[in-house]
């Protein structure tokens, strides 16, 4: 069951579901406030149009934050991880992943480079094994590990994002170049496009979240920029789903690996040897990927059910694991395909749990991202 707390009366939502756990903040007055229904169809569309030609703010709390420190911070990431982190200049903002020794996903993370520190921000669900995973190559090593429970995410979507942005901490955002970061007014800005599409992430303390939150959308409008609304998770699944970015966990198992997901642009091919590199190279000299993520562009006029099985000439070729109703593309999803349906335009059929009940759908096989 959905629950939601009125983002307009109360600054603070919480969802219950599989993808996204959202979780109330201290100190805010979505503490003591009951929960409301809301109208998931009308806040979808207005959520999806914020994004889509304003700004839409969300609160990603299945986020959270860690500083790793120690003289042998860098040396010591830059081996357990897929990029080069040893190259990443202080201000500078890189995805990352975390293999197992057969370059199987533990976890991806964005890292933030300080002088005197890295900061990850990662799956709160994915962190304990992250942890233990690191913590298990840990000799001599001069480094540590702090959770930064009292600092929370923003995540401000859309093209107009900086201008939105900066009418709260001044206008050095709109000079941030992607993937870097900055202090302004006190609050960690980066411009960092994390579903693919335009737009920054604020790190603040996160009794001040609902205030900054207010305070975005009051100047916001003071300025006369329109459609900037508050946003939940379903309007950030579908963009991340349009753009064909593999959450972890969701999209891939215990044994995918981070070509199958088509995570390349959180590898670095020249950084020299890191943990599950022989695997990636490997596949990569050789081309000899039998599975691969791809989008899928689902037909009828209802949601199938993720897991459901996608059997192509009398083959199960894969399962269906994320599936949004896009406003742009209608119903769509993605699965890691065998290479027999690579092929865009590939027609594969959706088999239903309950065939009786709701019989089969067809999917049309799609390359990423949607267009």
């Amino acid at each position: 069951m959905k629950r939601y707390f009125d983002l307009f009366d109360i600054r603070i939502f919480a969802i219950e579901k599989s993808v996204s756990v959202i979780v109330s903040l201290p100190n805010s007055t979505a503490d003591a406030a009951a929960t409301t229904p809301r109208d998931s169809g009308a806040d979808l569309a207005r959520d999806y149009a914020a994004i889509a030609t304003g700004a839409g703010i969300a609160i990603p709390a299945d986020r959270m934050l860690v500083r790793v420190s120690g003289d042998d911070r860098i040396p010591f990431m830059h081996g357990m991880c897929t990029n080069d982190i040893k190259g990443l200049a202080t201000g500078a903002v890189s995805s990352a992943l975390i293999l197992t020794e057969h370059a199987h996903l533990i976890a991806g993370f964005f890292v933030y480079a300080d002088a005197d520190s890295l900061m990850l921000e990662i799956d709160r669900a994915l962190w304990p094994k992250t942890r233990a995973h690191l913590e298990k190559f840990l000799v001599a090593d001069d480094v540590e590990f702090e959770e930064l429970d009292a600092l929370g995410v923003i995540d401000v979507e859309g093209p107009m994002a900086a201008r939105v942005i900066a009418t709260v901490v001044g206008d050095a955002p709109l000079a941030l170049a992607p993937w870097r970061h900055l202090d302004a007014a006190g609050v960690r800005v980066a411009n960092l496009p994390r579903f693919g599409a335009s737009a920054f992430t604020l790190i603040v303390e996160r009794d001040r979240i609902p205030m900054m939150i207010d305070s975005l959308r009051d100047r916001a409008a003071g300025a006369g920029l329109a459609t900037v609304a508050p946003v939940g998770p379903d309007a950030l699944e579908i963009v991340r789903v349009e753009h064909g970015i593999a959450r972890i966990g969701l999209d891939t198992g215990d044994k995918t690996i981070a070509l199958e997901a088509r995570l390349e642009s959180a590898i670095s091919y020249n950084k020299g040897c890191y943990l599950g590199q022989e695997t990636i190279e490997r596949a990569t000299a050789r081309g000899g990927l039998k599975k691969k993520l791809y989008g899928l562009r689902i037909t009828g006029n209802r949601m199938p059910t993720a897991s459901a099985a996608l059997i192509l000439d009398s083959k199960e070729v894969g399962r269906l694991t994320s599936v949004v109703d896009s406003p742009r593309f209608g119903v769509i999803g993605l699965s890691i395909l065998h290479h027999s349906a690579w092929p865009a335009g590939t027609p594969v059929i959706l088999a239903a749990a309950n065939p009786e009940a709701a019989g089969n759908l067809i999917a049309i096989v799609s390359d990423l991202p949607f267009a």
